[in-house]
C-alpha cells in the first residue's frame, strides 16, 4: 500500500531537509510504500533544500505555491493535488519542523491493521512548549469545547484513508480549519499517543496570537453549535443576574450573534473562491528522485 507523506513549509528548508532525512531513517523496515510531497507556501528564502539519501521513500516531490496561504490552506492543498494527482492508500500530513515526530509514522502504520477504513489522529499527550504558553493552550481548548462541544486533541498530524481525504477536500471547512473540519467530517475516528516535539532549528512559531486564529477557526466550523451554546451561556446569565428573563429580551442578542455568524461564513466563502482560483496556480512540482 501506498502512503503519502504531507508535509508544508515556508521558509524552513534546513528543517524540511531534516525531516526527510528522519522519515527514510523511521519508515526503514516498515511494509509500505513511502513518498512525500513538499508543499511550499511560497517561501521568500533563498536556501536549497539539501536532498540526502532516500533509499527508503519512493520519491519526494515540490508543490511551489504561487501565493503564500497560510499553514491550514496548504494543507488543504496538498490533499487536492494528490487527490486528483496521485496514487495512494494513506495521506499523512505532518509539521515540517520536527514538532510532528517522524519516529511516531510506525504507530499509525501498525494501528492500521486494526482500523484501515478509519481516520486516525495522533492525540496529543505531552508538548514542549513553556509552562505559559501550556496553560494558555489548556484555556483554548475548554473554550473551544464550550462554544463546540467538541474536544479536539489533535492537530495535523494524522494517518487519512483516501475516502477521508476526499471528504476533507469537498468540505470547505477544511481551507481554515484542518482539525476542525476532520473532527465535523469523520464522526469515528481512531487515535494514537503523540508527543509534540520540539523545533529542529530555532524557536516555535506559534504564537499566542496564532493560538487566537487557530481557536476561532476551530470554533467557525461548528457555527450553529456556537450559536445554539451562545443563547444558553446568554439564558443562564441572564436568568441569574436579572431572575425574570423573557425571550422578547433575547431576540436581538440572538439576532446579532446570527448576524455575526453569517458574515463571517460569507467571508470564508470567499476566501474559498479566492484559494480555488489560486489553485490553477501550482506549478513547477519537482520530482527530486
Amino acid at each position: 500500500m501506498k502512503i503519502i507523506i504531507l508535509v508544508p513549509i515556508y521558509n524552513d528548508c534546513q528543517s524540511a531537509s531534516k525531516l526527510i532525512e528522519e522519515i527514510n531513517s523511521k519508515v526503514s523496515g516498515l511494509d509500505f510504500q513511502f513518498s512525500i510531497i513538499i508543499v511550499n507556501d511560497a517561501s521568500t528564502e533563498q536556501q536549497a533544500m539539501h536532498v540526502p539519501n532516500i533509499e527508503n521513500l519512493q520519491s519526494i516531490k515540490i508543490i511551489n505555491m504561487k501565493e503564500n496561504r497560510g499553514h491550514a490552506r496548504c494543507i488543504a492543498s496538498g490533499l487536492k493535488y494528490i487527490f486528483e494527482k496521485e496514487e495512494f492508500d494513506y495521506a499523512i500530513p505532518m509539521d515540517g519542523d520536527g514538532e510532528d515526530r517522524p519516529e511516531e509514522i510506525k504507530n499509525f502504520v501498525e494501528y492500521l491493521n486494526y482500523a484501515s477504513d478509519k481516520p486516525i489522529v495522533g492525540e496529543r499527550v505531552k508538548r514542549s512548549e513553556s509552562l505559559l504558553f501550556k496553560s494558555c493552550y489548556s484555556i483554548h481548548k475548554i473554550l473551544t469545547f464550550a462554544f463546540t462541544g467538541q474536544s479536539i486533541k489533535f492537530g495535523n498530524y494524522t494517518c487519512l484513508p483516501k475516502s477521508t481525504v476526499e471528504k476533507m477536500i469537498n468540505d470547505k471547512a477544511t481551507w481554515s480549519s484542518f482539525s476542525g473540519a476532520l473532527t465535523k467530517l469523520e464522526k469515528d475516528r481512531s487515535s494514537v499517543p503523540s508527543t509534540r516535539g520540539s523545533r529542529y532549528f530555532g524557536p516555535s512559531k506559534m504564537s499566542f496570537k496564532n493560538l487566537i486564529i487557530h481557536s476561532l477557526a476551530i470554533i467557525s466550523v461548528f457555527k450553529i453549535n456556537v450559536l445554539i451554546r451562545s443563547i444558553l451561556f446568554l439564558m443562564v446569565y441572564m436568568f441569574l443576574i436579572h431572575q425574570n428573563i423573557t425571550v422578547i429580551m433575547l431576540i436581538p442578542v440572538s439576532l446579532v450573534i446570527l448576524l455575526l455568524v453569517l458574515v463571517f461564513s460569507i467571508s470564508r466563502r470567499e476566501n474559498l473562491n479566492k484559494l480555488n482560483n489560486s489553485l490553477l496556480n501550482i506549478s513547477n512540482i519537482d520530482n527530486l528522485k
